[in-house]
Formats: structure tokens, C-alpha cells, sequence
């Protein structure tokens, strides 16, 4: 008899009908079972997606929110109601929520499997093959150890649970969770590094291992009365499933495979054909006696891995994930009953378990490690990756506690252990491991020497015959248009392709999906950028664009937190030897309402956060539509633009003028320059001698403008004596598709703007440009001229990004 919570088993439980006939009928939608299990997956939902926010900053995976949530929802804490716990989580609607748990849960297997690769497993190094077994070894050995310090093994009555007990022990202190450390380490920008590859491919070797065992425990763990040929008749079947399916599994999905090319949609009925594989096998396994979720695992590792696979996971991964596999935690925690953890004994047990735990598994990994002639620190970190847990973890102890191998003490215990270890595993790589520290590789050593352009402006002519290079972010496809405009007016007089070179970086959020982990893994090679002939869809819209145009174009997707995208730019902009930087304005402009319209305020950060530390000169674009329009699919021969810049002083607003002198060069640019300046007494006069030689280098620099400036270049001075003669003036000249400005300037009554006299909305535009978008609706773009004096965070090699041809 299968126990659910509390002791209910299903022969006690009043069965639930499906839906009710509504509360106008006098019945209660908690009393049938679908309004019932919709309202339990919207309160899971949003309590594990709370602690999630909750714990973001502190860098936790969400596996750790997901694991409180369900004991919150517990009889550890809110399951403590009375209420709560029969309208919310009534023993007869149980079954219905464990059953889509399940469900869930298999299907996640699943797509575990789809991320173990049996290839590079027969090309996996000896080195991490050695970390593997002695990671696996000393941890299940004292887990062995450990067991007889519970109950289960050494009081009299538990003679029958012994073995399948101890197994389970072992297992439980040896297992890693392999796909939450692949999001710690994707997180932590190590995934690809070599480091990375080796703890994934150690926990990969430890997952098979650890279900290897937990067949075998699950086999030896029976009701009691059967036989005792039962375990053994169950390990031969499973065998023979698992035999069953290599000689055969694979040739189907193959067959499939060669049927849906690479870059088409895939049939419907494939996919169908598949998912119906992934149940045959979870029914087969479970008719065997191990669990349905081990034939879900096999068929997933056994799935060829590609486009089709990919294709797979990004059709149920958000229903998986989002919605089914949250239940298998609330599941989880229903039967986690942290109060039962009570006097000094027990409080002696979690202590053992976590030492033993932690001890094992770091101990075990550090020291093949340092055999395998891995360095201490980089020993440490794969000792403490090594030492994740998650849903693994769970999944076993839940299987464990449902054969009534595990008591609801040891249970509880064992959960407090998984919770801890997984979640004192960021804090210690990070700790330990800083990438800023230790990857200033050749590249950027050698770097300080090479030639190179940081800004567009220029003293040294010979630094005017590099190859200006910028770097284009987009956030989204809307983003395109208006960046292949700027990059059509940039090019100048390039026709050779030599001159002028792009590259683009499409910033994707790293989220907890698969996919996204995936995209990770095919990003880098060696812990370096490898080009890959696969493209988002994003970066092929702008490609397709910008080869109307005669621009070399290189793309890079970049895969991270947005908390630390700006790394990836800055660390990008540097490896190119990149001039110029330009990003989108966090804003969407809304012609219709005349607003603008927020799409993701961390673009905000970020922007700021680039702004700060970028190697190069860089650029805000904020577009009102002028750019985006769709006639910016025209010929060179037929471009045409207007291009306005105001000049008030100071190293962003030279950077602004220099590059729209660049823009000039085009054949089909018309540029305005408006220098504006104050009285001529507060021009000189009140000056420090300092800041007067900076205001005559920049009348020498306007002047030598003149004399070279293009035909089409067309020069304006004003003296303005208010701020009100600023912003007509601004009016003015916003008549044209972009007007160009610095972020700030030196003149004195620029401080004495609207914008920098109040709060500015948006500081990373500078008092000019909070200007313009109060006062006009033209585009501009915000520059800011790379100084010495900026920080850095370039060097890092750790940067996920997928580079394209």
C-alpha cells in the first residue's frame, strides 16, 4: 500500500469528480478536482517564483527556491493550518497533484538525458574520469558509513530496509546534480572554460553511476512479503529493457532525424512519435519495478543529439518546467515535516550528514584532482561543484521515502542536507574562483601593445589608418533597423570592406531552461569564442540587412545574467580591438501615443554598467521611429541622411563631432555642426588657466575642422545667455534623422540645465540628452569618449558568447 501524506493512503480517500457545475450552483470549485489542481499549480507557481526573486541576488539557482517553497507549503509551515491544508491540499486531491508531478518529473528526465552526450562521455579525459570515481567512491562509502547512525539500520526493527537503506544512504551523500550545476556554472560564466567541461563530464559519469545504484536500491527495496527472487528478476528485466533499448531506440530516432533537415520545421507527428516513446519506456520501466522516470532518463540519453532534439526541448521545456515540475517539489515538501528534526540526537544526525556530505565529496574530488596535476584552487572549486545537489537528490530521497525505506525524520533530514549543500555552492566558487583575477590571458596582455583605436577622435594620423571597428548591440529584432541605418552612415567612403568592420552581439538573458544551458555549451570551445555556422534569428536579420550595404559583418550571441551581460561587451569590444560601442536605449518610442514605453528595465543597468567599465568610446541610441521606419532596406546609391550635432564642449562632445565627421564621408550625409557656447566672459574670463587651454585646444579643433571638413558639412555658432536660448536652439536643429551629442561637457552653463538642476531620469544620457527627449522627439545618440581613467573589466575568458561568420 502506497502511502501519499500524513498516513492517507487511497483506499481511505473519497475520490474527486473532475468539474463542478459552478458557485451559482451552491458547489465549491475546491471540491472538484481540476479548479482544485489549477489553483494548487498557480499557488506553487507563484510562492517558487517569489523565493526566486528573492534569492536572485545572492546568485541562487531557482532549484533552491523551488525546494523552500515546497517545504513552506508543508506541514513544516503553512500545512500547520488546518484550513489551509484541507481546502488547499486535501488528501483526495492528492492523487490527481502527484500524478502531474510525475509526469512532470519524467519528462524533465527526459530532458536530462538529452543533455548527456554518450559521444563525448567515450571521449571523456582520464582526468575526469578519476574525479568522477572519487567523487562517486568516498562519499558513497561514508554514506554507507553514516547510515548506522539512523535508525533504520541500527534498531531491530528495521532488518528488512537494511540493504535497500544503506544503498540508499550512499547514493543520496554520492549523487551531483548535474543540471544544477550546469546552471551554477553557466551562471558563473565557467561552463565552457576547462574547468567547466571537466566537472560536467565528471557529473555526468556520477549521474549514470548514481542510477545505476539507485536501481539496484529500488530493486532490493520491496514490500516484504514477495519473494526473494523478486530483486533479481527485476535487475534482469531492467537489464534487458536497457539492452532493448540501445540495439533499438537509436535507429528509429535516427531514421526520424534524417527525416527533418536541419533548418525546417519540425513534423508534428515526429515529435508526437518521440513523446510517445519517452511513455512507452516510463510505463515499461515502472511495469518492471524500478520507476517510470528511468526509462524517460534512458530514452534521453540514447536520443540523438541535434537540431531535432533541440527542436525537442523547446517545445515542452516551458510546460515542464514552468508549470509540471514545481508540483514535484510542493510533492516533496507535503512530505517534508521539518518539525519532526527535534532533540539532540536528531539535531546530531543532520550535523553528521552534512559534514559527511560535504567532507566526501570535496575530499574525494580535491584529491584526484591534485593527482590528475589540477591546480589547489581550481581542486577546491571542482570539489565544491562537485558537492551540488538538487532535484537528483530529491527525486531519490522521494523514491526512498515512498518505498518506506526512509523514515519521515531521516526524510526531513536528508531535504535540510540537499538545501544546504546546493546552496552554499555559488558563495564558495565565487570565493574561491574569480575570473577577473586569473584570465588576463595572452590576448589582452599583448594587447596593451597592439594596434588599436579605443575612440574614434584622434590625435595620431597614424592611428586614423586602423580599421575603425564597432560593436552593435541589439536587445531585440526592432532593434535592427535602426542600428543598419547608423551602420550605413558610419561606413564612410568604405567600399573595400577594409576600413570598417562590425560586429554584432545579440544580449539573450541566460534563464533556467535547457535550451538556454544548451546554447551555453555550443558557445565556446577551450574557453575562448569558436566560430559556428548556427546564427539566431536575430543576428541573420541583420546580417541579411547589413549585406545590402558592403560592411564586413561578424555576430556574437551572448548568453548570460543580465546582471553580468556588460562583462560580455566590454570583454567583446576588447578581443576585437572594437572603437566604438552602441547600444539601444532601454525605452521603445511609441509614435502613436508619443511615449516611450518600457521593455526591460535592466537594459537600464546594463547600459549604465557599460558605460562605466567599456575599454572603448560608446554610444546610447535612442530612437523615435525616425530610424526604424521600413524604408531603411534601400540601396547605398539612394541612402540618404541627415546627421546634426551639438557641440558644447568637453571629450564626449569631440567623440560625437568626430564620429559625425566619419558619417560625412558618406556620399549621402548631410551634416549640420552647431557649436554653442556661453558669454564670451564666462567662456574665458572665470576660468582656471587649465580649463582656458582645454576651451583653446577645441577652437584649434573646431578650426582644423573647418578647413577639412566636407562639402556637404554646413557649420553654425551660437552664444546662448539662458537655458530657455538652449533649448530653442535644440528645437531648432531637430529637424533631421539623428542628432549627435556628448554625454557631458565642460562648459560652465551646461550644469545649469533643467535636467542636471532637478533629478534626471536617465543619467546615462547626460543633462543634454535628458534635454532633447523632454523638449523634442527627434532620435539622438549619446556618446561618451573613452578615457584612461575609466575601469575595466576586460580580459575575461570566461564570456558566453556564440560567434558567427
Amino acid at each position: 500500500m502506497a502511502t501519499l501524506v500524513n498516513g492517507t493512503s487511497p483506499e481511505t480517500v473519497e475520490m474527486m469528480k473532475a468539474t463542478s457545475n459552478g458557485v451559482f450552483q451552491g458547489e465549491s470549485p475546491l471540491d472538484f478536482a481540476l479548479p482544485l489542481v489549477i489553483l494548487q499549480i498557480c499557488l506553487v507557481v507563484a510562492v517558487t517564483r517569489s523565493l526566486a526573486l528573492l534569492l536572485r541576488p545572492m546568485r541562487q539557482p531557482r532549484v533552491v527556491a523551488e525546494i523552500i517553497g515546497g517545504i513552506l507549503l508543508g506541514p513544516s509551515a503553512l500545512g500547520r493550518i488546518t484550513a489551509y491544508k484541507n481546502s488547499l491540499f486535501p488528501p483526495k486531491s492528492l492523487t490527481v497533484l502527484d500524478t502531474l508531478a510525475n509526469l512532470g518529473l519524467l519528462l524533465f528526465l527526459f530532458l536530462v538525458g538529452l543533455e548527456i552526450d554518450l559521444k563525448s562521455l567515450r571521449r571523456t579525459s582520464r582526468k575526469a574520469i578519476s574525479i568522477a570515481a572519487a567523487g562517486t567512491l568516498l562519499p558513497f562509502a561514508m554514506g554507507v558509513v553514516t547510515s548506522f547512525a539512523f535508525p533504520e539500520v541500527s534498531s531491530s526493527s528495521g532488518n528488512g530496509n537494511r540493504a535497500p537503506f544503506i544503498i540508499f544512504m550512499g547514493v543520496a551523500l554520492s549523487l551531483t546534480a548535474f543540471g544544477v550545476l550546469a546552471r551554477i556554472l553557466a551562471e558563473l560564466k565557467l561552463l565552457t572554460t576547462d574547468l567547466g567541461r571537466i566537472s560536467m563530464s565528471a557529473a555526468a559519469i556520477n549521474d549514470v553511476s548514481a542510477w545505476i545504484l539507485l536501481a539496484l536500491a529500488i530493486s532490493l527495496s520491496g514490500d516484504g512479503s514477495s519473494s526473494v527472487l523478486v530483486p533479481l528478476w527485476v535487475l534482469l528485466s531492467g537489464t534487458a529493457f536497457v539492452i532493448a533499448c540501445f540495439l533499438i531506440a537509436p535507429r528509429i530516432f535516427e531514421l526520424i532525424s534524417r527525416r527533418c533537415p536541419e533548418g525546417e520545421p519540425i513534423d508534428e507527428r515526429y515529435v508526437c512519435l518521440a513523446l510517445c516513446a519517452v511513455l512507452i519506456a516510463g510505463f515499461a520501466t515502472d511495469a518492471i519495478g524500478i520507476h517510470a522516470i528511468f526509462g524517460a532518463f534512458v530514452i534521453g540519453v540514447l536520443f540523438p543529439k541535434g537540431h531535432f532534439a533541440d527542436a525537442i526541448v523547446e517545445k515542452i521545456e516551458d510546460v515542464v518546467m514552468g508549470l509540471l515540475l514545481p508540483l514535484y517539489f510542493v510533492m516533496s515538501g507535503l512530505k517534508t515535516d521539518v518539525t519532526t528534526v527535534h532533540g539532540l540526537k536528531s539535531w546530531g544526525r543532520l550535523a553528521l550528514v552534512i559534514v559527511t556530505a560535504c567532507f566526501g565529496k570535496i575530499v574525494g574530488t580535491v584529491s584526484a584532482a591534485l593527482l590528475s596535476k589540477v591546480g589547489l584552487r581550481d581542486s577546491l572549486v571542482l570539489g565544491v561543484l562537485m558537492n551540488t545537489r538538487g532535484l537528483v537528490e530529491l527525486i531519490v530521497l522521494n523514491i526512498g521515502k515512498d518505498r518506506k525505506v526512509l523514515s519521515d525524520q531521516t526524510f526531513a533530514i536528508m531535504v535540510l542536507m540537499a538545501i544546504f549543500t546546493t546552496f552554499i555552492t555559488t558563495p564558495l566558487v565565487m570565493a574561491f574562483y574569480k575570473p577577473c583575477e586569473t584570465t588576463q590571458t595572452l590576448d589582452s596582455g599583448s594587447y596593451k601593445n597592439s594596434k588599436r583605436r579605443r575612440k574614434i577622435e584622434s590625435d595620431k594620423e597614424e592611428e586614423r589608418t586602423y580599421q575603425l571597428k564597432v560593436l552593435i548591440c541589439l536587445q531585440s529584432v526592432k532593434d535592427i533597423n535602426p542600428m543598419v541605418k547608423l551602420i550605413e552612415a558610419s561606413r564612410g567612403r568604405n567600399e573595400t570592406k577594409e576600413s570598417f568592420g562590425v560586429y554584432v552581439m545579440h544580449l539573450t538573458q541566460l534563464s533556467e531552461r535547457p535550451s538556454s544551458i544548451r546554447m551555453v555549451q555550443k558557445a565556446r570551445r577551450n574557453g575562448l569564442p569558436f566560430w559556428n555556422k548556427k546564427r539566431d534569428n536575430v543576428v541573420v536579420a541583420f546580417e541579411a540587412s547589413c549585406d545590402l550595404r558592403n560592411v564586413s559583418v561578424r555576430s556574437v550571441t551572448a548568453v548570460s545574467p543580465l546582471l553580468t551581460v556588460h562583462e560580455d561587451v566590454c570583454s567583446s569590444a576588447d578581443s576585437k580591438h572594437a572603437a566604438f560601442v552602441i547600444l539601444p536605449f532601454h525605452r521603445r518610442w511609441r509614435s502613436l501615443e508619443q511615449e516611450f514605453e518600457t521593455v526591460r528595465s535592466e537594459f537600464q543597468g546594463i547600459n549604465k554598467r557599460v558605460l562605466e567599465n567599456s575599454p572603448c568610446s560608446v554610444g546610447i541610441l535612442v530612437d523615435r521611429c525616425g530610424l526604424s521606419d521600413n524604408d531603411s532596406e534601400v540601396a547605398p546609391s539612394s541612402f540618404t541622411f541627415s546627421v546634426n550635432v551639438l557641440f558644447f564642449g568637453g571629450g564626449d562632445d569631440r567623440e560625437a563631432l568626430a564620429y559625425g565627421l566619419r558619417m560625412a564621408e558618406h556620399p549621402g550625409v548631410k551634416l549640420t555642426i552647431v557649436v554653442i557656447s556661453g558669454p564670451e566672459n564666462s567662456k574665458l574670463d572665470i576660468l582656471e588657466p587649465q580649463e582656458t587651454s582645454h576651451f583653446r585646444l577645441e577652437e584649434q579643433f573646431l578650426a582644423a575642422i573647418k578647413n577639412k571638413a566636407a562639402i556637404s558639412t554646413r557649420f553654425e555658432e551660437r552664444i546662448v545667455n539662458s537655458t530657455d536660448e538652449v533649448v530653442k536652439i535644440i528645437q531648432e536643429f531637430c529637424e533631421c534623422d539623428l542628432l549627435l551629442v556628448g554625454k557631458s561637457s565642460e562648459r560652465p552653463f551646461v550644469s545649469i540645465l533643467p535636467p542636471v538642476t532637478m533629478k534626471m531620469d536617465y543619467p546615462e544620457l547626460g543633462p543634454v540628452g535628458n534635454l532633447i527627449l523632454m523638449s523634442t522627439s527627434v532620435s539622438v545618440l549619446v556618446v561618451q569618449q573613452y578615457t584612461t581613467r575609466n575601469p575595466s573589466v576586460v580580459g575575461s575568458v570566461s564570456v558566453a558568447v556564440v560567434e558567427t561568420p
